[in-house]
């Protein structure tokens, strides 16, 4: 809609600074899709989502007011009632409207442990923090503008969601073929204090989920007649007919001198 967002005259709005620097600035004009203005009249809303690319979002109420019930997100959480992930969670199905869901299962979903409900009114702003569940229904007819932003403290979970999950990556302009690597060459530019320190922590992360993989192997090893076994990776195609080993950098640590080298209207 060409407005113009900050703190500079003319601007249409400012985003709060209480949610501080949004690090997909970094990517300015082949940043992905992030501000919304959305529209509704009461009783609509929007089923069970997480925001796209892992990022976080801020919520603001021009006019009426949403009910929203949120879940936490992380891997060992189960998903809210009634919503069924595929195994990569590229799929979600919740095969019920908002009122048959909320007439189902709204009281299951609201003892399951870490549910936050609420309503927020004209003037309010509500956070959704990277990964989290979370459903929307207008209790009034209502007008809100949402913001999707990348706080420092989620610059890890971006990283990874972009190398990781390709395939769900979504509203980057269509000339950005490589989001992934796009983020790690201006964060590298802009700010390489962040950077290296999401590094060391997927690298301490990947580290000691392989250490967990050797101690399984290490505890059949020692238990009395167990068989010890591992595992390769062999292609028909072998020149020598050896099993070939996977190569864990391929798409697993990041790769340092690699990276030194190298009803809804958006608004």
């Amino acid at each position: 809609m060409g407005l113009e967002v900050g703190g500079t005259a003319g601007s249409a709005y400012e985003p709060p600074h209480c949610f501080g620097t949004d690090c997909f600035e970094v990517l300015g004009r082949q940043r992905p899709d992030s501000r919304w203005l959305i529209v509704g009249p009461e009783r609509s809303g929007s089923t069970f989502h997480k925001d796209p690319n892992a990022t976080s979002a801020w919520n603001a109420v021009l006019k009426g007011s949403k009910y929203w019930i949120m879940f936490p997100g992380h891997p060992n959480a189960p998903s809210p009632p009634g919503v069924f992930v595929s195994e990569d969670q590229s799929e979600v199905t919740s095969p019920l409207s908002i009122a048959e869901w909320l007439m189902t299962f709204h009281a299951e979903a609201r003892a399951q442990p870490g549910c936050l409900e609420g309503i927020c009114g004209e003037g309010e702003v509500l956070h959704v923090p990277s990964g989290w569940w979370h459903l929307v229904v207008n209790l009034s007819p209502a007008i809100a503008i949402t913001q999707n932003f990348v706080p420092r403290q989620h610059v890890v979970s971006v990283l990874l969601f972009l190398r990781d999950k390709p395939d769900q990556v979504s509203g980057f302009p269509a000339e950005v073929a490589d989001p992934y690597h796009l983020f790690v060459e201006r964060l590298r530019e802009t700010d390489p204090a962040l950077l290296d320190e999401a590094i060391e922590q997927i690298e301490h992360a990947e580290q000691g989920k392989k250490r967990k993989w050797d101690d399984v192997v290490r505890g059949q090893a020692e238990a009395g007649g167990a068989d010890v076994f591992s595992f390769g990776f062999g292609f028909e195609g072998s020149d020598n007919g050896e099993e070939e080993d996977c190569d864990h950098d391929e798409k697993g640590a990041i790769d340092r001198d690699a990276v030194k080298d190298s009803s809804i209207s958006s608004v």
